[in-house]
């Protein structure tokens, strides 16, 4: 891996999407922005499904109705992307800690959007214990 690139080309990226290699430090601010910057949930839902899918696309190639492909497949593919929504935090905070970054980052977005809520709830009733 060249250490001067700023972003992974397609050899490396596959691998790092995938979990498989940590890219080098001089990547950092793309993985960061990557797994914690806009559009970052939608990224890994579709990084999860993309190999569930190949798996079942064979199944649609099968001789049969539309209805029975459609058993032979949603059932398996709709718990996956499921799953993967409902662990998506969670995997892009290891995802970060795997390659040394602050795992908060994961929840930027989310306190930048909220900080006009917060800077209310800190005028109308004082700093909360934990500030």
């Amino acid at each position: 891996m060249s250490e001067g690139r700023s972003k992974p080309n397609v050899l490396q990226f596959i691998p790092y999407a995938y979990g498989r290699t940590v890219l080098p430090p001089s990547m950092h601010p793309w993985v960061a922005n990557d797994l914690a910057g806009p559009g970052a949930a939608m990224r890994t839902v579709v990084r999860f499904a993309i190999p569930c899918f190949l798996i079942l696309v064979p199944f649609w190639f099968i001789d049969t109705s539309v209805l029975n492909r459609m058993t032979m497949t949603l059932p398996i593919f709709i718990p996956f992307v499921y799953f993967s929504i409902a662990l998506n935090k969670i995997y892009r905070r290891g995802r970060l800690r795997h390659h040394g970054l602050d795992p908060e980052l994961v929840d930027v977005i989310a306190r930048e959007k909220e900080a006009d809520v917060h800077a209310d709830y800190r005028a109308k009733y004082g700093p909360r214990d934990d500030d």
